[in-house]
């Protein structure tokens, strides 16, 4: 049966991969054939998620490797998986609930809407798994693992023990120490009400303002404020009575713990240490906050003097940590001010007594709500309108000149606002702004499990590449925080910590401070309450979470030899009962995707899984989750195995447009995977995946790139249509040909060297070396020069040879495109002869230099490189493409004149020439070189000189006039400093075209000048 003219990939694609699922092809250890293991951890896509280019790049990079080693015979597994993604995943629930009109989450309550993320799962979970399968992602789909998987009241079909392993590990690392609950800053998401990582927030230049205030030194005090230019000369001299702070959030003021001035700035030396007074709020309770030194102000910006506000600000925070300053939390979870607590007035009193050195608790202060009581309740922008308002009105807003002065009554000065550009940071998702807040949640003391994952990678055990991650790796690892892992959701591995009364030193229950018990359910925290509250304490589970403070109780009587609070509905005295409540809180998704190379293995149990393939290889993932995941895992998997996870890991840029922007929907330049599969296939994509994959590089893909890769996947098609029409898969290989003919002897030897070299580039992770070369094997050497060099050889004795050598090359183009190109070649492998297994299981070669005949390479490179030469010197001088010429061969050395004489045929219809006579090179005529030879290409009479020189002249000037203004833009300091970063790199590659093109007109007018 003839093959059809073209590769239909939205027919095929779809076939194949049903093929091989059905074969069991993806199989873990399916084809192996040595002992070696070769295991990759899929980076898990949110359940909630859909193929991006950025999915679409990184699998094809695993793909790769997986299919490699598999071919290799190494026992394989890629794991694939889906990550639970709490908020994206919550989010997409609650707005299926509003659009179908069902109650909302806080009306179904927990285990309700529990239930209908489970079915929301079972319904959209698997649209990324399909879409993978479409790109030909080759993973081990019935080991398909969820970060959720047997969790309690998970449905039929999600049964597994990840949960198991997520709570295990919290409970182990709770017990060690290493996780604590503590109250620190945290990015805190007011649409969502919870804690979200830097990862989750977006920060966006908005336009903003910055409000310059005055403080009003206690006491009515003065001092005299000098300014001094950069010689030491007085600028300005003036008494002041204040300290003035530039801010561009003033309802955050009313929190203030400090005003910090830096330990070098003269202006403030005689005041710090004194006190100034917050300009709002109402008079008779305004609070004084001291003046204090810190290193974190920058002298030389504004007024030098930044007002300090550690609940509501991370620099601010590390500044208040340092000083010992109260920390005042001034809004609620949904980022309004403040409601609770005491009334402002007691609130304000304490708080001046603890700006006067009275002693206070972090717990203390955060009851104390110091938002004035006309401000309580309102949203955070409310608020500052009013703050602003308040503070001009009484005269403490810092004063300018203004411009329009005199005009219809304009006063001569101005409140001092500035109006500018701010960085302001964004829910990923919730699309608010998000506030710094401080609140209570649960750590990792990182410090002390960060020590093995840093000397992994200092000892080489872990490699990462580029090198540029290292250097990152190193920097957050060494200056390493607290991980927060909790989150305010109810998606998630809910934390296994019940909290129950304490017993207070009169041997009561009491709440002012809350007992954990950790552990992996209810009924072992009971056991573990047991032994704290007695033996025959009855423990029960309450949903309600305590809050610390004192509880008015009705008669109690006390257990004897125990001395116990129980209620008086307990007929049982010596039984007291307890009630526990579980943190409604869950875990942050990359503490429990921090496991997922053991949990995907079946860890904790003692699986063959996890004894086989752990550690796994490779890594490969973006670097913008270097630290987020990458490093966790590392930190995760040491902490709990004593092992590293991985060897290896390949770091990847974002990919971006043509241009090396990032794409968005509001540049218009997203490119959808799926719709460029549609329109090319997969292959192609797949292909300029690995072609712009250099290691550290910058990913552009465009669209015209992915068009040229199709045409080579047509270009195989073609020479293998070319074959078949030929009989070349009626002839039988068996084993690697032995030709006699030149041409076939070198094609034999041209595949070995490019097996060489794209298994030489798959070990060093070098893709894009491995696509270039199988690009320029398969297209310029196969499918250009060996097909039209062994056209006339099909009808002479040489015939069956080339029959068998071109079907045993075509087969090696298959079996090493094929990790990167798998359904084209797939397709091609089973149509040109029966098979003893498919494609994906081929055996992958290991021939290499014994196959290379130097002879026969020497001279067909020696044709090859005459009839470029030829070709582009008429290309050059503008020569009709149709035209044939004489040529004319003024001296050869033995070697060159043997290989003319045998290939002169080839050399005569490839460089469309007439003939080939000896003599000399004369006038009019242009030389073209060739190793041990010289020729002459007469052209007096074919061409105008005078005209393609003026032409030639004319493009060189156009060329070099581009070129003059490229490299002034970059001899213009401002263009390198404030230019983008993808603006730049668009210069310097357009600069690099013109010199290319430059050099090649050039090389053209010389060639011209040979004429005379």
């Amino acid at each position: 049966m003839s093959m059809e003219k073209t590769f239909d990939a939205r027919e095929a694609e779809p076939r194949l991969y049903a093929k091989w699922e059905a074969a069991g092809a993806f199989a873990a250890g399916a084809n192996a054939s040595r002992p070696e293991t070769f295991c990759i951890m899929i980076p898990p896509p949110n359940v909630t998620g859909a193929l991006h280019v950025g999915h679409a790049f990184n699998n094809t990079v695993q793909d790769i490797l997986i299919r490699w080693h598999r071919m290799r015979g190494f026992d394989t597994l890629w794991q694939p998986g889906q990550d639970h993604a709490g908020i994206a995943t919550q989010l997409m629930v609650e707005k299926e609930l509003a659009k179908t009109q069902q109650p909302s989450r806080a009306e179904l309550g927990r285990d309700e809407f529990l239930k209908k993320v489970w079915e929301w799962k079972g319904q959209y979970g698997s649209t990324i798994i399909n879409q993978l399968k479409r790109l030909g992602s080759s993973c081990d789909w019935d080991r398909n693992a969820f970060t959720m998987s047997g969790a309690p009241n998970a449905p039929a079909g999600e049964e597994g023990n990840f949960h198991d392993a997520v709570i295990k590990v919290f409970v182990d690392l709770y017990n060690k120490g290493l996780i604590y609950r503590g109250k620190r800053l945290v990015n805190w998401d007011p649409h969502f009400e919870t804690a979200i990582s830097d990862l989750e927030v977006e920060n966006i230049e908005v336009a903003g303002h910055m409000w310059h205030f005055k403080y009003p030194l206690a006491g009515g005090e003065t001092y005299e404020y000098v300014e001094k230019d950069a010689e030491g000369n007085v600028t300005l001299r003036e008494t002041r009575d204040y300290i003035s702070i530039a801010t561009t959030r003033p309802e955050t003021m009313l929190g203030d713990g400090a005003v910090a001035v830096h330990p070098s700035d003269e202006r403030y030396a005689a005041i710090v240490g004194k006190l100034c007074e917050i300009p709002v709020g109402p008079k008779e309770h305004r609070r004084l906050i001291p003046i204090i030194t810190d290193d974190y102000p920058d002298p030389t910006f504004g007024s030098g003097a930044v007002k300090i506000t550690g609940a509501h600000d991370f620099n601010d925070y590390q500044v208040a940590k340092r000083a010992g300053l109260p920390m005042y939390r001034l809004m609620d979870s949904r980022a309004k001010m403040r409601a609770d607590g005491a009334d402002y007035e007691t609130c304000a009193i304490r708080a001046m007594e603890i700006s006067k050195g009275a002693p206070f608790t972090e717990a203390e202060v955060d009851t104390l709500n110091l938002i004035p009581d006309n401000l309580r309740g309102l949203d955070r922008y409310e608020a500052r309108k009013i703050v602003v308002e308040e503070i001009n009105a009484e005269g403490l807003a810092v004063m300018i000149a203004n411009p329009k002065a005199g005009e219809d009554g304009q006063p001569d000065l101005i409140p001092y606002v500035e109006a500018k550009p701010i960085m302001q940071p964004f829910g990923d998702r919730s699309k608010v702004v998000i506030e710094p807040m401080l609140t209570d949640q649960w750590y990792v003391d990182a410090e002390k499990v960060v020590g093995p994952a840093l000397d992994a990678v200092r000892t080489g055990k872990t490699k990462i590449m580029p090198e540029a991650g290292e250097k990152t790796y190193y920097h957050w690892l060494e200056n390493i925080e607290p991980w927060c892992i909790s989150r305010q959701l109810w998606w998630g591995h809910q934390i296994p910590v019940w909290y129950g009364p304490e017993i207070n030193d009169e041997g009561r229950l009491s709440f002012n401070n809350i007992k954990h018990f950790c552990a992996p359910s209810f009924e072992m925290a009971a056991e573990k309450a047991r032994e704290y509250y007695g033996v025959n304490a009855k423990i029960r589970e309450s949903d309600v979470k305590p809050v610390p403070g004192e509880r008015k109780s009705k008669p109690v009587v006390a257990a004897p030899g125990i001395g116990l609070d129980f209620t008086e509905e307990n007929e049982d005295p010596f039984a007291p009962i307890v009630m526990l409540s579980r943190d409604p809180d869950v875990l942050d998704t990359w503490f429990s995707s921090g496991l997922w190379p053991i949990g995907t293995l079946g860890w904790p149990e003692d699986t063959e899984e996890m004894r086989k393939y752990f550690p796994t290889d490779v890594l490969v993932t973006g670097f913008d989750i270097l630290f987020f995941w990458v490093a966790r895992m590392m930190m995760m998997q040491l902490a709990v195995t004593g092992e590293i996870p991985f060897h290896t890991v390949y770091l990847h840029q974002l990919v971006r447009d043509e241009k090396g922007k990032k794409m968005s929907k509001t540049a218009g330049n997203v490119i959808d995977p799926l719709e460029i599969i549609d329109e090319f296939g997969a292959d192609a994509l797949r292909f300029t995946n690995a072609s712009m994959a250099a290691i550290g590089g910058v990913l552009k893909l465009s669209k015209d790139r992915i068009a040229g890769y199709r045409n080579f996947g047509t270009k195989l098609w073609n020479a293998t249509r070319f074959a078949e029409m030929n009989g070349v898969f009626e002839a039988e290989v068996a084993g690697i040909p032995q030709p006699s003919q030149t041409v076939n002897r070198w094609i034999i030897g041209e595949t070995a060297k490019v097996r060489a070299e794209v298994d030489a580039a798959f070990e060093s992770y070098r893709f894009n070396d491995a696509a270039n070369a199988l690009y320029g094997f398969v297209w310029g050497k196969v499918c250009d020069w060996y097909v039209e060099f062994s056209k006339p050889l099909f009808d002479g004795e040489h015939a069956a040879e080339t029959r068998e050598t071109m079907r045993w090359v075509l087969d090696q183009c298959y079996i090493l495109l094929h990790p990167i190109m798998p359904f084209i070649t797939e397709e091609l492998w089973g149509l040109t002869g029966t098979r003893a297994k498919m494609l994906v299981h081929a055996d992958w070669p290991t021939y290499g230099a014994e196959l290379i005949d130097a002879e026969a390479d020497r001279e067909m490179n020696w044709v090859i490189a005459l009839i470029e030469e030829i070709r582009s010197s008429r290309a050059q001088m503008g020569v009709p493409v149709a035209l044939k010429l004489p040529m004319v061969l003024a001296e050869a050395e033995p070697q060159a004149r043997a290989a003319l004489a045998r290939n002169e045929a080839l050399i005569l219809r490839m460089a469309r020439l007439e003939a080939i006579t000896e003599g000399t090179v004369a006038k009019g005529s242009i030389s073209i070189p060739a190793a041990g030879a010289l020729f002459g290409l007469p052209l007096e009479g074919v061409i105008d000189v005078a005209a393609e020189k003026a032409r030639l002249e004319k493009a060189l000037a156009k060329v070099e006039k581009e070129a003059a203004g490229l490299k002034a833009r970059f001899a213009n300091p401002k263009f390198v400093a404030n230019a983008a970063e993808e603006v730049i790199e668009e210069a310097r590659e357009n600069l690099a075209a013109r010199a290319e093109e430059a050099a090649k007109i050039g090389a053209a007018l010389k060639r011209l000048a040979e004429l005379g």
